[in-house]
């Protein structure tokens, strides 16, 4: 079950991002000087007192405005506030009480029978700051006086909040058990459609705009009775082609979302094909140990022939050679068409991942393997493997006692590499192998 829910809300640039990073202790929530940087629901967990909750931060709420992204934000804190149970209105103290804070407060009266707190930014005492106390006249009660940059009455600020928080009872601890999948790929290759197709609902805002996501959204959900969590990425390109600034702090975090990933999903645009920088972000993915799903979106719009999707397929799979074990899914946001395929496929490539094998087999492989192909001879001696045993998984990793690691060339290794998939499948993982010395085992 989850943990409670508290909003931060309030109109663009009022500093909800830099007090929710004082909230939960780090810079997780994108902080930039430039208006309107938080778009999509982010969700953050924090905790006060004993008491954990999650915090959300929102995109700025701008009542009436006619730009459609504008509007797909504020429909994003909309939905943010029915989920609450707590509500945070955020105000400026040094600007004071303007008109759009009018319009969101009407807006929170309007929402539900829920608790509303208002806090009262870049203030240290409402007392001596004339231009905050025009804030009773929202009728929401007395401001809170707070410092997001510099930390004062945080403290006091969430007191109120868990004060505010349904009793504990009512909220059990969270299961934290679940599988990461992070979406992964270029701006506007539709991973944000993908993951409100497998939601079911609109929860990432979608444009046609490139870039339109900057944070990493989790989302959870179940499949087949297991609990996974969808990381939803900035679209990421290569670094001279992103300007210092938000989008750049975004590439980050969708990097950092890879690293806690245990499945990623890289979302190919059908119909520009494979480019490089495909090709980088799958290299990471391999180089991290990840399960790898590769998602070929767009297929709708791709002319179809009897024999397209597998000359496609191997196309893809040509491009990206480091990446060959990884399943192909062609999937279309727009119509559904086999996204339901990928939560399938993204668990049966973790399953691979994390799979273990008994040393008597993987001895038999190794035998047979060189026994039909022996290594070549470098420097007048042959490579000789006298034991072999699985160590880690994720990925699955086979260390190889021998009698000299240096034998051992890069074409040998993929043969064996080769062999292995032949005889266990580890479709969906990258596989290692170590190799020892036999001095190394005594010791």
């Amino acid at each position: 079950m989850s943990l409670p829910i508290v909003a931060i809300v309030g109109r663009p640039n009022v500093g909800k991002s830099t007090l929710i990073n004082r909230f939960v202790g780090g810079r997780e929530a994108i902080v930039h000087g430039e208006e309107g940087v938080t778009r999509d629901r982010l969700y953050l967990r924090a905790d006060w007192n004993g008491r954990d909750f999650l915090v959300v931060d929102t995109g700025g709420i701008v009542p009436g405005t006619s730009d459609e992204l504008l509007k797909s934000v504020a429909d994003q804190a909309k939905l943010a506030i029915q989920e609450a149970d707590v509500i945070l209105f955020l105000v400026d103290s040094q600007d004071g009480l303007t008109s759009t804070d009018r319009d969101v407060a009407a807006l929170l009266r309007k929402a539900a029978r829920k608790p509303v707190l208002l806090g009262a930014n870049k203030c240290d005492s409402i007392k001596d700051d004339p231009k905050a106390l025009e804030f009773y006249e929202l009728g929401l009660g007395d401001p809170l006086p707070v410092s997001g940059a510099h930390g004062t009455g945080t403290g006091d600020l969430l007191d109120a909040i868990v004060n505010a928080l349904p009793a504990p009872e009512e909220t059990p601890e969270e299961d934290d058990e679940s599988l990461r999948i992070a979406i992964i790929g270029r701006p506007n290759v539709g991973k944000s459609s993908l993951v409100n197709r497998l939601l079911g609902k609109q929860r990432m805002i979608v444009s046609p705009m490139a870039g339109t996501t900057r944070d990493s959204i989790d989302s959870r959900i179940e499949h087949d009775g297991k609990p996974i969590t969808l990381v939803d990425t900035a679209g990421l390109r290569r670094k001279s082609k992103v300007p210092y600034g938000v989008e750049q702090f975004s590439a980050v975090r969708a990097l950092k979302a890879m690293e806690r990933a245990d499945v990623v999903i890289l979302v190919v645009d059908a119909t520009e094909g494979v480019t490089d920088q495909d090709k980088r972000l799958a290299g990471i993915a391999e180089e991290g140990g990840k399960a790898i799903v590769l998602a070929v979106n767009k297929w709708d719009l791709v002319p179809k022939d009897t024999h397209t999707m597998p000359k496609f397929k191997e196309g893809v799979l040509a491009e990206l050679q480091h990446v060959r074990f990884a399943p192909v899914v062609f999937t279309s946001a727009l119509t559904g068409q086999r996204v339901e395929n990928l939560l399938a496929t993204a668990l049966s490539a973790a399953e691979e991942n994390n799979r273990r094998i008994t040393t008597g087999v993987v001895n038999e492989v190794v035998t047979e393997a060189m026994a039909l192909n022996p290594p070549p001879a470098r420097h007048g001696k042959r490579l000789r493997v006298y034991y072999s045993q699985q160590g880690p998984v994720k990925p699955p990793t086979f260390i190889m006692f021998c009698n000299s690691p240096e034998l051992v060339t890069p074409s040998y290794e993929r043969y064996l590499e080769n062999k292995f998939r032949e005889a266990f499948g580890f479709a969906g993982t990258p596989i290692r192998f170590w190799f020892r010395s036999r001095r190394e085992k005594s010791s």
